[in-house]
């Protein structure tokens, strides 16, 4: 072997450990978020834990988390209005609100505590804009549930639970934005 070629790989480990070390400092580890989502919604769940679970799975780890309320309705066409702190691992909080229209087999109405996992926002700014998703619902009475929702390298993990009357399935975006508006579009 090359004299060159062991130090050239110590100090290659070296920056990788330095860089896992340094992105886990900007994201939240699987247990804080279990932890937070538990306090948020004022009791665990088994259930609560598998989505999170998968999220991670699917995703990684977020760097930020939005902690909200929401309340939406359909027949066919459907509204959704939230409002939620956003709220990052290296500190700060912004306010954000959202509003989405969508369409599909939807009927139904019901009001949700909000918990959204987000991955690879660079800067609070970036939330506020359109991002396109699916959405599956069954609400009787009570229900827990998630969906993506992606813009560009941004990904939001919405988890709902939440009380209503509702079932179906429809395609929309949601529009995050600094100020509270009554425009879905």
């Amino acid at each position: 072997m090359k004299k060159w070629l062991l130090p050239l790989l110590c100090a290659l480990c070296l920056f990788q450990a330095y860089s896992a070390s340094a992105a886990d400092e900007d994201t939240y580890d699987q247990d804080t978020i279990v932890r937070d989502a538990t306090r948020f919604f004022g009791k665990t769940t088994e259930g609560l834990g598998k989505i999170i679970e998968k999220a991670f799975r699917e995703h990684g780890r977020p760097n930020a988390y939005i902690e909200g309320e929401e309340a939406s309705g359909a027949i066919g066409v459907g509204l959704r209005y939230g409002d939620g702190v956003l709220k990052f691992k290296k500190g700060g909080n912004e306010k954000v609100y959202w509003t989405g229209p969508s369409i599909g087999f939807d009927l139904g109405g019901n009001a949700s505590k909000v918990f959204v996992l987000v991955y690879h926002l660079p800067s609070a700014s970036k939330i506020f804009q359109r991002f396109p998703g699916v959405d599956g619902s069954f609400y009787y009475v009570g229900g827990a549930g998630i969906n993506y929702q992606q813009s560009g390298d941004i990904i939001l993990a919405p988890i709902r639970l939440g009380v209503g009357l509702r079932a179906g399935a429809s395609v929309g975006y949601m529009h995050y934005t600094r100020k509270k508006t009554w425009n879905p579009f």
